[in-house]
């Protein structure tokens, strides 16, 4: 009888753990163990198991992202729908939302506050080298590819417009007309999609047009060696990327613009392949065109470097078609670069982007060819000082961030784009939106949806 409890009592032991049982298992920690009834009582109850899988957060998490799926392609059928209602085109005080202009040469201080509509691919082609991420981002949160056409946007164009054709007048509040611009202004504030615009502008009126969307590649990444003959340090993949840039829209221009420059080309190092034996420099003959020197750097990585600085001297001398160099975050041309060079075996000292050849051949604006660059403040590169080196004192322009006048014309797009409800939709809720976020476009695009 004694034997039979006793197994009784085991066989029960085994189908229901101690509570010491529970709480040790062998994850956790020493500690843990001697604070048992703690760890219990934060724990979830063990004869409670968790019988919802999908409250799982990974299964929450993919839940949400098929409501917001299906939210989106609602919202997509709705705006298809709402393409047959031109009475949702007005905006404010009766004015239309979107312009009639066919092009943005044709626009004018009347079609200030209103939108222009885009086709991407067309976008695609004529800005191969990439489209700023908050034009990117605006197409994708409005579900439609237009842009608001500013006032600060025409001053800019029509700045560009007069030097190349003095007939045509440029009055911006007493400004006069400057070859070299440097667009700075708060976070937001639209200073990349406006050089989009103005490169997009400038290729449409047949310009030659170096566009650099994205500046902070040019010292961040690839291989980088000190050229003892220059002293200056050559990064052979950006070079080469630079010249691939180049070429994407500029190669009708480029096979038509003969080379001036026929001095020898000096060669560094490759990327990770060493010096080139046999050979220092590479010969441009005298028929050469812009094309096949660009193609002289793309066929070898160790001209790419040189070539580059090479096309930066011949686009100063090219006076066949108007010249413009656009180069966006160029506020990380004023500092250091990714790159380090040793000093001693426990030290390095940071190198500078003016140390850079391919950077110290674009960032100096002291010249008289049209030139401008956009800061980006989102790169987080530091707060620079107001004179910078290599730029004229008068270049930079503060670009400014909605106007009242502005922010209604946005805010009014939302609501035909469906952001925003629209039975929640009154002056003063958006007039809130817009000195809540003081103007700032990303956060009133973020924060329109919220309004009811």
């Amino acid at each position: 009888m004694l034997r039979s409890i006793l197994r009784t009592a085991a066989s029960a032991a085994k189908s229901h753990p101690t509570t010491s049982d529970i709480l040790i298992p062998e994850a956790i920690s020493a500690p843990s163990k001697l604070s048992s009834s703690r760890t219990f009582a934060k724990g979830p109850h063990p004869n409670k198991p968790n019988f919802r899988p999908d409250m799982k957060p990974d299964n929450a998490a993919a839940g949400a992202k098929g409501a917001e799926s299906l939210n989106k392609d609602l919202r997509a059928r709705a705006l298809k729908e709402d393409e047959k209602d031109e009475s949702l085109n007005i905006g404010q005080n009766g004015r239309p939302l979107f312009t009639s202009a066919a092009s943005i040469s044709q626009l004018t201080k009347k079609d200030t506050c209103t939108y222009m509509k885009f086709r991407r691919e067309e976008l695609e082609s004529v800005l191969p080298e990439g489209l700023p991420i908050g034009m990117l981002k605006e197409f994708g949160d409005s579900m439609r590819d237009a842009l608001l056409i500013r006032q600060s946007f025409l001053d800019l164009r029509d700045n560009f417009r007069s030097i190349v054709d003095p007939t045509m007048q440029y009055n911006a509040k007493g400004h006069k007309a400057r070859k070299q611009v440097v667009l700075d202004g708060p976070v937001s504030c639209g200073k990349s999609i406006a050089l989009a615009m103005l490169v997009h502008w400038a290729r449409d009126e047949g310009w030659l047009v170096l566009y650099v969307p994205k500046g902070r590649e040019w010292t961040h990444g690839g291989f980088f060696y000190k050229n003892p003959k220059t002293g200056l340090w050559d990064t052979p993949v950006q070079a080469a990327n630079i010249l691939q840039d180049f070429l994407k829209y500029n190669k009708d221009h480029l096979q038509k613009l003969p080379c001036k420059i026929f001095e020898p080309i000096p060669l560094g190092e490759g990327a990770g392949v060493g010096w080139m034996k046999g050979a220092d420099v590479v010969q441009i003959p005298e028929d050469y065109t812009l094309l096949d020197l660009v193609q002289v750097g793309l066929g070898s990585t160790h001209a790419a470097v040189g070539v580059v600085v090479r096309v930066r001297e011949e686009l100063s001398l090219v006076k066949d078609v108007p010249v413009l160099i656009a180069v966006d975050q160029y506020n990380s041309w004023f500092t250091f670069s990714e790159y380090e060079e040793p000093v001693t075996v426990r030290s390095c000292r940071p190198i500078h982007a003016k140390e850079l050849a391919t950077v110290n051949a674009f960032r100096s604006m002291i010249h008289d060819n049209m030139m401008v660059g956009a800061f980006s403040h989102s790169t987080a590169v530091g707060k620079l000082r107001k004179d910078l080196p290599d730029v004229p004192a008068d270049a930079r322009i503060n670009f400014p961030r909605y106007s009242v006048d502005e922010a209604a014309a946005v805010c009014h797009y939302y609501l035909r784009q469906r952001l925003i409800q629209r039975e929640a939709f009154t002056e003063e809720s958006w007039k809130k939106i817009y000195y809540l976020s003081h103007g700032n476009g990303a956060e009133m695009r973020w924060l329109v949806p919220f309004m009811r």
